[in-house]
């Protein structure tokens, strides 16, 4: 006969960007519980889901601890559920007891000790805290106090259980599937919170190569569709993303696809070699370019030779099938409007050469606006490059001394038509009209995009058929004038 389920001691919680995105920090927490991971439970939820149905899951379980992971991208959504609970635990709604609750992630990292986000909570994990988790689950259900604030340093990889085993087979069948193979990055991107001066530990941690590939055999002859690597360096030792890549290749079907992330500086043709055996439609890659200012790479401290990437770039376009996600940041210190419409420029003639043009489809370019993460050295330019920023999450950048706030708001409104139109591949019959070859594209695609704010008073919620016909009709007009 079987006993009635243990009600769940710890639960481990997160709002995620969207219901298809399940997250590894939950698995990774639980997997590594030691003897307390039968008595966790893991609940997500998705950031446009309703604070109702985020609220009563966890009031219902009635843990002991909760632990909530919280980032940028859903730190406004973790406050508000945080006071929704504590509003319940003091009323006692359906019985609940406030439990203790612990918060960790990438934006507990770095935030000051008096962050609003830390008012609701007993204890803050900063750092990786597979290990510091457990223990501190371990000293608070015997009794035992602990300081408000850890500091948990990096884990050694060989020391964890991944957590795959945790997806579920709906995660497995219907939603992206994150790994990783490392952790870590070499580079100090001021951006970036690998440049933190907390974060420094061995720059790049590796997984156990051998188990890494048995997990990753096993989530493939379950049928994951979309494998996606959380390493920020997945190229940067060739050898070894060759023989992970080499691995995939042998056992992926046509309807399966990976994702890395790769360093533009790191293509040589070995590596290129592999890629370009990828079938079409299985392999994706996002590549970081970020700038092409020679003098704001330095301000950043970001290496990089651009004529050698954009080469490496355009040979990967010839020679491999793969999908390319190419990333660009508005907003860095010290360049203005038109170095940036330089670098959207140069990529786009990297990615479709008027010799081979290509489809939109196979490629994108993505451009992100600059946010001062809590932790990252990037703060140390804002008074010398007269950056301000937004108070709250995800803190973007709102003007600098080279770009004007009239400036920025006009590359957003260029970014939000660039994916509506040319990332999501919806008009690739226009394309040809749109971006005639050989042409630049960034004062072109400028115009348009702000002729189509004006017309429409918003970049966002616009029917496909309503834009295909603004469209159509800027088409017509260029042709007029010309």
């Amino acid at each position: 006969m079987t006993g009635a389920p243990v009600e769940p001691l710890i639960i481990l919680a997160a709002i995620n960007a969207k219901w298809i995105h399940p997250s590894l920090a939950l698995r990774l927490l639980k997997a590594n519980l030691g003897a307390l991971e039968e008595r966790c439970a893991i609940l997500e939820f998705a950031l446009r889901q309703p604070l109702k149905e985020k609220l009563e899951p966890l009031l219902a379980a009635r843990p002991r601890i909760l632990g909530l992971s919280v980032s940028i991208w859903n730190h406004e959504a973790s406050l508000e559920l945080l006071k929704a609970l504590e509003e319940a635990w003091r009323a006692g709604a359906a019985g609940s007891k406030r439990p203790v609750v612990i918060l960790g992630g990438p934006e507990a990292g770095f935030l000051p000790e008096d962050a609003e986000l830390f008012r609701h909570a007993g204890h803050v994990i900063r750092g990786e805290g597979e290990q510091a988790f457990r223990e501190l689950c371990e000293s608070l259900l015997a009794g035992r106090r602990r300081e408000k604030f850890i500091f948990a340093p990096p884990v050694d990889p060989t020391a964890l259980d991944p957590g795959y085993r945790l997806y579920t087979d709906e995660d497995l069948l219907k939603k992206l599937i994150y790994v990783e193979a490392s952790r870590g990055c070499p580079f100090h991107c001021e951006f970036c919170l690998s440049a933190a001066k907390e974060n420094s530990g061995p720059a790049v941690r590796y997984f156990p190569l051998e188990p890494f590939l048995a997990e990753m055999g096993r989530l493939i002859q379950k049928g994951v569709r979309t494998f996606k690597f959380l390493d920020r360096t997945f190229n940067l030792d060739t050898g070894r993303a060759r023989r992970i890549m080499e691995f995939f290749l042998a056992r992926l079907s046509p309807s399966q696809c990976v994702h890395f992330e790769m360093v533009p500086s790191r293509f040589p043709p070995e590596l290129v070699e592999t890629l370009s055996r990828f079938p079409p439609g299985t392999l994706r890659l996002e590549i970081g370019f970020q700038t092409f200012n020679p003098g704001t790479a330095a301000l950043i401290r970001r290496p990089g030779s651009p004529a050698k990437e954009l080469a490496a770039l355009e040979k990967i376009r010839r020679e491999s099938a793969a999908i390319i996600h190419a990333d660009l940041i508005a907003g860095l210190p010290g360049e203005d409007l038109s170095s940036f419409g330089a670098g959207v420029d140069r990529l786009w003639r990297a990615l479709f050469p008027p010799s081979r043009p290509g489809t939109l489809a196979a490629a994108e370019i993505q451009m992100g606006i600059l946010k001062k993460l809590p932790g990252a050295p990037i703060d140390r330019h804002t008074g010398t490059c007269g950056m301000v920023y937004a108070p709250n999450p995800p803190y973007e950048v709102q003007e600098t001394a080279a770009l004007p706030a009239g400036d920025l708001a006009r590359i957003k409104n260029f970014a939000r038509f660039w994916e509506l139109i040319v990332n999501r591949g919806h008009f690739p019959d226009l394309a040809p009209a749109l971006f005639p070859p050989g042409e630049p594209v960034f004062h072109r695609f400028m115009e348009t995009a702000a002729r189509l704010l004006a017309r429409f008073g918003r970049n966002w919620g616009i029917d496909r058929a309503e834009l295909r016909r603004a469209l159509e009709e800027e088409i017509i007009q260029k042709s007029l004038s010309l």
